[in-house]
C-alpha cells in the first residue's frame, strides 16, 4: 500500500522501463508469435498492456474532476459479466486493424500520459482511497508484474 503518490509514481515507471525494449524490436520480430509467452506476439503484449494503461487513464481523468469512475464501474462490471479472457480478446480484436505504427506510438506515450494525470489526481480520491488505488495498482504494476515472463520470452525470441 502506498502512503504517497511520488513513491507509487516513481515505482510505476520503474516496472514500465523493462517493456520498453518492445519498441526497439523490428515490425517482423513484433509480429511473430511466441510459444513461451501463450502464443502472443510483441505486438499482442504491447497492445495487451497499452490497453489497460487507457482504462487507468480514463480512470484518472474521471478522478480529477470527480470522487466516482464510470469506467472503473463499467470494466468493473464487464469484468464479471464477462470473464477475463472475453474481455481480452475483445481488446485484441479492438486494436486488430491498427497499424503498428499506431500501436507503437500509443505504447511510447500512453504510461506517461498516465503518470502525469495521476499527478493532477488529488491523492484523496486514488492513493487515500483503498478501492482506486488497487485499480491503479492492478493495471500498471501488478500487470507489468504478470506479463514480464512474457515480455522475457518475446525479447530472447528475437535475439534482444
Amino acid at each position: 500500500m502506498y502512503l504517497d503518490a511520488l513513491s507509487f509514481l516513481e515505482d510505476e515507471r520503474d516496472a514500465w522501463r523493462p517493456f520498453e525494449a518492445l519498441l526497439e524490436l523490428t515490425d517482423e520480430q513484433l509480429e511473430a508469435p511466441v510459444s513461451a509467452a501463450h502464443g502472443w506476439s510483441g505486438r499482442d503484449l504491447m497492445v495487451h498492456l497499452v490497453a489497460w494503461q487507457l482504462v487507468s487513464l480514463d480512470i484518472a481523468k474521471e478522478l480529477a474532476v470527480g470522487e466516482s469512475s464510470p469506467t472503473a464501474a463499467r470494466i468493473d462490471a464487464d469484468w464479471d459479466a464477462s470473464g477475463d479472457e472475453a474481455v481480452n480478446a475483445g481488446i485484441q480484436a479492438e486494436w486488430a486493424g491498427r497499424p503498428l505504427a499506431d500501436i507503437r506510438d500509443a505504447f511510447r506515450q500512453v504510461g506517461g500520459e498516465l503518470r502525469g494525470f495521476l499527478t493532477v489526481v488529488p491523492e484523496s480520491r486514488w492513493i487515500k482511497n483503498a478501492e482506486f488505488q488497487r485499480t491503479f495498482t492492478e493495471e500498471t504494476l501488478d500487470h507489468y508484474e504478470e506479463h514480464r515472463a512474457d515480455l522475457d520470452a518475446i525479447l530472447a525470441a528475437a535475439g534482444s
